[in-house]
């Protein structure tokens, strides 16, 4: 039997495993549309501010290596949108198709839920992203738009696909955040 991810929090020590998954999907993806890769500096810093707020940022370890991780973040600076959160999941290279999107997105969903957010968006790069797509699908997310060539990497305009989520309402005492 094939050993199973365990998803749990990232740690200090999972940033060069992060910054590696994440320059792959950089180099080779329209995942992101960031055109350098970030180094384990920047991405450490990322990783704080979104711990910081009080959101989850999880890995799928799998035999004390990271196969792929999820995290959400604001959607929006601005305070209206504070209770809308938008989810990030890359997945290493060589574990792609593996299942490990399917064990994470639900765990941060529930942790989402719990930090009292409203809504989580899916920002999909490309529409060529279908795995992306399905992923979102599967838990529950609905197709609400597309922006049309609104990036553009490898020589070619990109647009992006919105998937938007409700989150579990909270008993509802809005949180100031």
């Amino acid at each position: 039997m094939k050993p199973q991810p365990i998803i749990r929090p990232s740690e200090d020590h999972d940033i060069p495993a992060i910054t590696d998954i994440y320059a792959h999907h950089v180099r080779h993806t329209t995942s992101s549309f960031e055109l350098d890769p970030p180094d384990c500096t920047e991405v450490a810093r990322r990783r704080q501010a979104i711990l910081r707020a009080g959101l989850p940022w999880l890995v799928a370890d799998l035999e004390g290596a990271v196969a792929g991780y999820a995290y959400a973040g604001p959607y929006r600076p601005r305070a209206a949108y504070r209770f809308t959160l938008e989810d990030s999941i890359y997945i290493h290279p060589c574990h792609m198709g593996k299942g490990i999107g399917t064990l994470l997105l639900p765990r941060l969903i529930e942790l989402c839920e719990a930090t009292g957010s409203r809504q989580m968006i899916a920002v999909i790069g490309g529409c060529d992203n279908a795995p992306s797509v399905r992923l979102h699908q599967k838990f529950g997310f609905r197709h609400v738009g597309i922006l049309e060539s609104v990036g553009f990497k490898f020589d070619r305009c990109v647009d992006t696909i919105l998937m938007q989520r409700a989150l579990r309402r909270p008993s509802y005492a809005l949180i100031d955040r």
